[in-house]
């Protein structure tokens, strides 16, 4: 299932390179993290931004999928030319940033991450403690919380660590698609296995339509691959009918 996990895209591997190891004594603050505004090519088209750090990368599309980069949009949406700057307040820390703009999202500078010790004092709380800053500026990006954290714990999916939480987070993989998922024709009690079904695009009305075939106590495993082969709930109840049943 692990080699499963990261099939969501690149873009997820891309935000999980964000928590690579930077100095042996992180400071509170990152420095060394730049932004390039691009005009479309995100999703649905829209305008992003690309926040860089060292050698990895994290796009946020302008789409309102992260409502915490609203005033990171209406900064770099600006038409005139020029000086700009915008932060990005999170849970995780902020994220100040300063550059210029050639046109409407269209620029790049620099930007200063600052940790909240609060909030990683939370994380280490629930067996989440990030083993870098930079762990913490991947969160911000894909808006991890703790009360994300808190939630899929009370669905009995809790996260095991800092990149399990990240992952959720980056796919949405929330409270309440755990408990949609949640049916008699799948056990489901592994983050890791949540986050699959998500990236694979399994979801309540499938796993449902596999119990109404009859399908019992399936493995996400199992699901998983019946998804990934194509096989419906419909498909499944005419093969059963041709088979005289099942005894799942």
């Amino acid at each position: 299932m692990k080699a499963l996990l990261f099939a969501g895209g690149a873009a997820l591997l891309s935000i999980l390179a964000c928590s690579a190891p930077t100095a042996a004594a992180d400071p509170l603050v990152l420095s060394d993290v730049s932004w390039v505004a691009e005009p479309a090519g995100g999703k649905k088209g829209a305008p992003r931004v690309r926040i860089q750090h060292r050698k990895s990368s994290s796009d946020q599309s302008f789409d309102g999928s992260r409502p915490h980069f609203a005033a990171a949009e209406a900064a770099l949406g600006r038409k005139t030319p020029g000086p700009v700057r915008f932060t990005v307040t999170h849970d995780a820390g902020t994220l100040a940033c300063t550059g210029t703009l050639t046109r409407a999202f269209e620029g790049k500078g620099e930007c200063r991450f600052t940790s909240d010790p609060a909030f990683e004092r939370a994380l280490g709380e629930r067996g989440l403690a990030p083993g870098r800053r930079s762990t913490l500026l991947a969160m911000l990006m894909v808006d991890a919380t703790i009360e994300l954290a808190d939630g899929l714990t009370r669905e009995g999916v809790r996260p095991k660590d800092a990149d399990d939480l990240i992952a959720a987070a980056a796919l949405e993989v929330r409270p309440e698609f755990i408990r949609d998922l949640k049916s008699e024709a799948l056990v489901l009690t592994e983050i890791e296995d949540a986050i699959a079904c998500k990236a694979l695009g399994v979801d309540g009305a499938y796993v449902r339509g596999l119990a109404a075939a009859g399908y019992r106590k399936l493995s996400a495993d199992e699901v998983v691959s019946m998804k990934a082969m194509g096989v419906t709930g419909e498909y499944a109840q005419a093969m059963n009918r041709a088979a005289g049943g099942i005894s799942k």
